[in-house]
């Protein structure tokens, strides 16, 4: 391979797709980069066998075709130091290739491509539909916060696409909260879903561009994004996630009203003085007020506040995790906010007041704590 073009426009390139390195893996190839010249492009693709990206750059000269992994760290390091610059690549043999630039140059190790494992693909039967790319990054944004981490139930450590004719709801949890965000700018002819693991998710949320259009296309077992000139290939977590549309409270008639940033910083605010362990605070409501207390007997801390607010409803004394309230307010982007009470027993329907109601609907579901 032999090939003239952009280090700034190399760099871009590897830095998108270098996303995708494992940090570590077994096999060390998948901690190079995939360069395949052919025509005017130069193709770029890396991989932990769990996400691939790959994206194409435009080449000013290739004088011979070919394929290589090239070490990311290493040119990665180097062209960081460049200024913007033409620069020769010329592979010798199979196990080197020089960079050539305006004042130096240098010799690095690759591999040979035939090494490179093989990126899976959707077969078939793969469902096509399309989306704007800030629906997907806001979906993301607003659940991939709300995964777990655990081992014992894999399925929670991803959210859900939930795909029906008319909107689509993705869906995380860690079965303390619940997080749903529903648009109609995502359809499909047919109801479907898919599960989407939480690091490529959090990986296309960082590299979609907001005005791109993202086509996905998505089977069983793998799902395709396609924006720019990017594609990310995703394997998907087969297994079933649990129904959602039970766990969301219907008959909570208790009605809480407040500004969310007033409502989260008091909540900041009493979760200093509550017990590390539980992080457990409680609401007090009645009708025009809530009194929240937090408090550590070991420590001998305690902490009060109340605030006056539009609340309807029974009186009701109930108790939450501070962390997980916290995370849940801070990630809404409305300006207030409506939480819905059934008891202390029952799980708690938090959104945005109906008046900023966009075609994004997003609420939350928080589980209650004993006292």
């Amino acid at each position: 391979m032999k090939i003239v073009l952009s280090s700034s426009q190399l760099l871009a390139g590897m830095m998108l797709v270098s996303k995708a390195i494992p940090s570590k893996s077994p096999n060390p190839i998948l901690e190079n980069i995939l360069c395949e010249a052919s025509g005017d492009t130069l193709l770029l693709t890396a991989s932990d066998g769990e996400v691939t990206l790959k994206t194409t750059l435009s080449v000013d000269n290739i004088e011979e075709e070919g394929r290589i992994a090239l070490p990311a760290k290493q040119l990665t390091d180097l062209l960081k130091e460049l200024p913007d610059q033409p620069l020769n690549i010329q592979t010798i043999g199979n196990n080197s290739f020089d960079c050539v630039w305006s004042s130096g140059n240098s010799t690095l190790p690759c591999w040979d491509a035939d090494d490179y494992p093989a990126i899976a693909e959707t077969d078939e039967s793969a469902i096509t539909i399309t989306m704007p790319a800030e629906t997907l990054i806001d979906g993301i944004s607003g659940t991939v916060y709300a995964t777990a981490d655990g081992e014992i139930r894999p399925v929670l450590n991803a959210i859900l696409f939930d795909i029906d004719i008319e909107s689509t709801t993705l869906v995380a949890s860690d079965t303390h909260k619940m997080i749903c965000y529903t648009t109609s700018d995502i359809k499909a002819k047919e109801k479907s879903s898919f599960i989407l693991l939480k690091k490529p998710a959090n990986i296309l949320k960082n590299i979609v561009g907001k005005d791109d259009e993202v086509t996905v296309l998505f089977d069983g077992k793998t799902a395709v994004f396609k924006f720019g000139n990017t594609t990310a290939t995703c394997r998907l977590l087969v297994g079933k996630y649990p129904n959602y549309r039970n766990v969301i409270p219907t008959g909570n008639s208790s009605i809480l009203k407040i500004d969310r940033q007033l409502l989260l910083n008091s909540v900041r605010r009493i979760a200093v003085c509550a017990n590390k362990a539980t992080n457990q605070i409680r609401f007090d409501l009645s009708e025009g007020k809530i009194e929240m207390t937090g408090q550590d007997m070991g420590l001998n801390t305690k902490a009060f506040e109340r605030i006056l607010c539009d609340y309807e409803g029974d009186d009701i004394s109930i108790g939450f995790k501070s962390n997980l309230l916290i995370e849940i307010l801070s990630n809404m982007n409305c300006e207030n906010i409506e939480i819905r009470f059934g008891d202390a027993h029952k799980p708690a329907l938090i959104k945005p007041v109906d008046e900023e109601m966009g075609k994004e609907k997003v609420c939350g579901i928080l589980s209650p704590m004993m006292f």
